[in-house]
């Protein structure tokens, strides 16, 4: 493989020929006890969506409404639970990207996915790595997104950027991986995602 450092040909070669290795909020936390399976059992999907800008390829994020039950005010990729209507997990994941953002499932040509993501929840997370062919303006889901914002790829890709930070839940101590840009500090699935991703674009 001879492609330019996080170019949409070295993205595409990391997602193919990458390891198959499945991620965890529990990677951290070898032998934790938060009274949940790390056997996840329902399926999810977010997609990863990558646009190209002038100085190179950005991913897009959202952060989440602040007086949303679950999770008020994180930063996540746009995704959600597989629907039984769904005809698979990336149709749920361009579907989770329609409505939170508006982008047209039309707009995305998904290139492939990424090792499982098995969260504390319960959830077993597929994220779908897409290129979006052209310009959008977001529209944020009423109630459900703050905000819509792009960080660029090479950040995101240097395993230098990522930090392991830890804090006390459920009367343990709980280790996240974490990656603060600017204003935004990405952390838990979202930020061990990325790790992942940018694990296998510096091995790629």
């Amino acid at each position: 493989m001879d492609h330019p450092k996080n170019s949409i040909e070295h993205v595409r070669w990391a997602v193919k020929h990458g390891p198959n290795v499945d991620s965890s909020d529990f990677d951290l936390n070898p032998g934790a006890d938060w009274g949940q399976s790390t056997k996840s059992s329902r399926p999810a999907a977010v997609l990863v969506p990558l646009i190209q800008r002038a100085n190179g390829l950005n991913v897009i994020l959202t952060k989440r409404a602040s007086h949303l039950k679950h999770h008020p005010g994180q930063i996540a990729f746009p995704g959600g639970k597989v629907e039984t209507f769904d005809a698979s997990t990336t149709a749920a994941a361009l579907r989770e990207a329609q409505e939170e953002i508006g982008l047209h499932a039309t707009n995305v040509n998904a290139i492939g996915t990424l090792p499982f993501h098995h969260t504390v929840t319960s959830f077993q997370v597929t994220p779908i790595v897409g290129l979006v062919l052209s310009d959008f303006t977001p529209i944020p889901q009423v109630g459900e997104v703050e905000e819509v914002f792009e960080v660029p790829l090479p950040y995101l890709s240097d395993p230098a950027n990522f930090l392991i930070e830890g804090r006390f839940w459920g009367g343990s101590k709980r280790y996240y991986y974490t990656i603060p840009y600017g204003p935004y500090y990405i952390w838990g699935a979202t930020a061990r995602i990325l790790r992942g991703f940018a694990e296998r674009l510096v091995q790629a």
